[in-house]
């Protein structure tokens, strides 16, 4: 800014010429993907409370460690009796502690988008260069990435331990894999289907009651369903019931393709040809979260 030129004055007369100096800007223009990623680095440092109160990080850092916990008490008494394997596979511990996960995309969704519809922060995003399609794949993509974190970071500790424990690294490794394509499948699912029910309401409790009923009433239902199916001896139906619950699309998709034991009663998953529905249905939930979101932020603060 220009210094202030002297102007002559008129006695009585107030009145003053400021020369401000407004420059045009001509450093580096950086663009939608520079937007798109700071977003996505925010949201994601967001989802685990960094860069924000001390307050906001104790919730995410204490399921973060109520899920690694558990692996690596495992790990620990594996090395310690010179087992032969680890007590849980890769691929079944995610669902084992999917009440924990379900928790932190309830906590975490609302807090991605409900506060911006609260404080009407959205067309500011959506002002050049950010788009609709920006936000939506930033803020799905960093919650997507933070459950990835929070699921995949057991599975690491497991497989570090396994090794530790002289466990045959072939199998080990296989393993290990197989888990992180379960994990990323359920972190797409559950990102996509926790950031369309929040961004519904921008209050932040109502967002967090119906995530989590989202994806812990249907589970109870659908396995109480399961159960009394598997009583009566309908195996078939047991199969079919479990297409109505995310965790359960999970468990029939990777019992099925990754070699997972299934959790549902009995012990028996889909057959191949229910598990290519499976299949269809979780990737079409995952794709219509995706154009539900793109429809909501296309209208939404307009």
């Amino acid at each position: 800014m220009a210094a202030e030129q002297p102007t002559a004055t008129v006695p009585g007369d107030q009145t003053r010429i400021h020369n401000i100096g407004y420059r045009s800007y001509d450093g580096p223009r950086l663009g939608r993907a520079y937007a798109r990623r700071s977003l996505y680095s925010q949201s994601l440092r967001g989802a685990y409370g960094l860069g924000r109160s001390a307050k906001s990080k104790v919730l995410p850092m204490l399921l973060f460690v109520v899920m690694c916990l558990p692996a690596g008490i495992m790990v620990a008494v594996a090395v310690a009796t010179k087992a032969n394997d680890l007590p849980v596979d890769y691929t079944r511990y995610a669902v084992v502690l999917q009440a924990v996960i379900s928790l932190y995309v309830a906590a975490q969704a609302p807090q991605s988008v409900s506060r911006d519809l609260r404080f009407k922060t959205v067309p500011l995003y959506f002002s050049r260069p950010i788009e609709t399609a920006d936000y939506v794949r930033a803020k799905y993509a960093s919650l997507a990435s933070a459950l990835f974190i929070l699921t995949a970071a057991p599975l690491l500790v497991l497989y570090v331990g396994a090794l530790l424990a002289k466990l045959d690294f072939a199998d080990q490794t296989k393993g290990f894999a197989q888990g992180l394509v379960s994990v990323a499948l359920l972190s797409l699912l559950f990102a996509g289907l926790g950031l369309v029910v929040a961004s519904v309401t921008p209050r932040r409790g109502f967002g967090i009651a119906a995530v989590i009923a989202v994806l812990t009433i249907t589970y109870g239902a659908v396995s109480t369903l399961q159960a009394i199916a598997d009583v009566q001896s309908s195996s078939g139906a047991v199969a079919w019931i479990g297409l109505f619950s995310p965790i359960t699309l999970i468990d029939g998709v990777q019992s099925v393709f990754l070699g997972a034991t299934s959790a549902f009663p009995g012990g028996d998953g889909p057959s191949n040809g229910v598990g290519a529905v499976y299949v269809l249905v979780t990737l079409g939930l995952i794709a219509g979260c995706y154009g539900l979101l793109m429809r909501r932020y296309k209208k939404v603060g307009l």
